[in-house]
C-alpha cells in the first residue's frame, strides 16, 4: 500500500492510495479532480473509489467530475451531502480494495456526518494508515471518547489541513515547558520553510504534544482551570478558536479555477 500525499488548494491535503500488486487506487476526499487525475495518470494506476470524510467544498467538490470522467467510480461516505455518493457506509464497517482494508470509524465532530478511514494490509509489517480529513484536533467536544480512535493508537495519522505549525504554536502557549512541543514545532517550520508537508504524524505521538489529546494532564488542567476532561476539552476549543486567528481565506471558487487551471491562459507570457 503506497500512499500520495497531494497539496491542493490553500492549505487541503487529498491522498491517492495505490494497491501496488493491482496498480488500483483509492482517493480519500478528491476536491480537486484535474490534479488528482494528473497523479493517477503520472503513477498508471486505475482510480477505483472515492472514501469522502465529510461533505465540505474543500474535500468533496471533486466527486460529481470524477463520477463523470471515471464511469463505475464508487463513492463512499456518511453523509447523504456528500456528492455523487453511490455507497452510504455506517461505524464500524469494513470495505476491501484488493488487499488493502479499510474499516470505517463515525467520528461526529467536525461535522455531524463526519467518518474517519482506518485502513490496513493484512500481513504487512509496515504501520496501517488514519484518514481523518481534518487538522489532528478536534473541533468541538462531540465524539472525544469515540471508541474507534481511542483503538487506534499506532496508524500513521494522515490529516485533512497543514495546520501543524499553528496548532504547535497554541499548544506551546498551553505547555510552555513541555520540550516534546518545541521540538516539534522547530521541526514543523524547518518542514513549512521548505514548502513540505508534515504528515503524516502517529496518534501515539500526538498525545505527546497535542493538547486536544492531554485533557487529562495537570498542566492543561491549570491552563483550562477544570478538572474535567470534557470541560477541559470545551475550553480549549474556545482558547484555540480565539488564537491567532487565521487571515480570511479566499474566495472558495478562486481557489478551485486556480488548482484548475483555468486562469493559466491569462498568466501565461506572452
Amino acid at each position: 500500500m503506497k500512499v500520495k500525499v497531494i497539496s491542493v488548494l490553500e492549505d487541503n491535503y487529498m491522498y491517492l492510495v495505490i494497491e501496488e500488486s493491482t496498480r488500483d487506487a483509492i482517493a480519500v476526499d478528491a476536491a480537486v479532480p484535474k490534479r488528482l487525475l494528473e497523479i493517477v495518470r503520472k503513477e498508471d494506476v486505475v482510480l477505483r473509489a472515492i472514501l469522502t470524510t465529510h461533505h465540505h467544498w474543500d474535500h468533496a467538490r471533486g466527486n460529481e467530475e470524477l463520477a463523470r470522467l471515471c464511469p463505475g467510480l464508487r463513492v463512499y461516505g456518511a453523509d447523504e451531502r456528500i456528492g455523487a455518493l453511490t455507497h452510504k457506509v455506517t461505524h464500524d464497517q469494513e470495505l476491501t480494495f484488493g488487499a488493502i482494508r479499510v474499516r470505517c470509524l463515525f467520528t461526529p465532530c467536525h461535522t455531524s456526518g463526519h467518518m474517519c478511514y482506518f485502513m490496513w494490509e493484512d500481513g504487512c509489517p509496515d504501520a496501517p494508515a488514519l484518514f481523518s480529513g481534518i487538522p489532528p484536533c478536534p473541533r468541538a467536544p462531540r465524539g472525544y471518547r469515540d471508541a474507534g480512535l481511542a483503538a487506534c493508537m499506532l496508524p500513521k495519522v494522515f490529516c485533512g489541513h497543514e495546520c501543524t505549525v499553528r496548532n504547535l504554536k497554541f499548544a506551546l502557549k498551553v505547555e510552555p515547558e513541555n520540550e516534546v512541543v518545541k521540538k516539534k514545532l522547530a521541526w514543523a517550520k524547518q518542514r513549512d520553510d521548505e514548502d513540505l508537508p508534515t504528515v503524516p504524524s502517529t496518534l501515539q505521538e500526538e498525545f505527546l504534544y497535542n493538547p486536544f489529546l492531554r485533557v487529562t494532564e495537570e498542566p492543561l488542567q491549570k491552563f483550562t482551570g477544570k478538572t474535567d476532561p470534557v470541560e477541559v476539552l470545551r475550553t480549549l476549543r474556545t482558547e484555540k478558536d480565539n488564537f491567532k486567528k487565521p487571515k480570511e481565506r479566499p474566495n472558495p471558487q478562486a481557489m478551485l479555477a486556480f488548482d484548475w487551471g483555468l486562469f493559466s491562459p491569462f498568466l501565461e507570457k506572452k
